[in-house]
């Protein structure tokens, strides 16, 4: 299976996802999404960078959080994730034991 991956210009980008682009500044600043660059062109984005501001953006609309908050909320959200799946496979592997 070929996985496909969607590039979006600044313009693109928010146009789609309905940050302005002072907000996209303020998101990539703060480390919430990173641009994809070289030096002879402009930022471009791929489409995990759209779920994750979609994410953020739910995040603002349902809990009132300004942008530094959303960044602190997202990055706690993703370490539980991967605290969870790591704490899913050490049990596995414990289930494996006991048997």
């Amino acid at each position: 299976m070929v996985k496909t991956t969607v590039t979006l210009t600044i313009t693109e980008f928010c146009l789609h996802t309905g940050v302005s682009e002072e907000e996209l500044d303020e998101i990539v600043g703060l480390g919430v999404i990173e641009p994809h660059s070289d030096q002879d062109t402009a930022w471009r984005f791929d489409d995990r960078a759209v779920t994750v501001v979609h994410r953020a953006l739910r995040l603002r609309r349902e809990l009132a959080l300004d942008w530094p908050g959303i960044a602190v909320t997202l990055t706690l959200l993703d370490e539980n994730a991967r605290l969870k799946r790591e704490n899913r496979l050490l049990l596995q592997r414990l289930q494996r034991y006991l048997e």
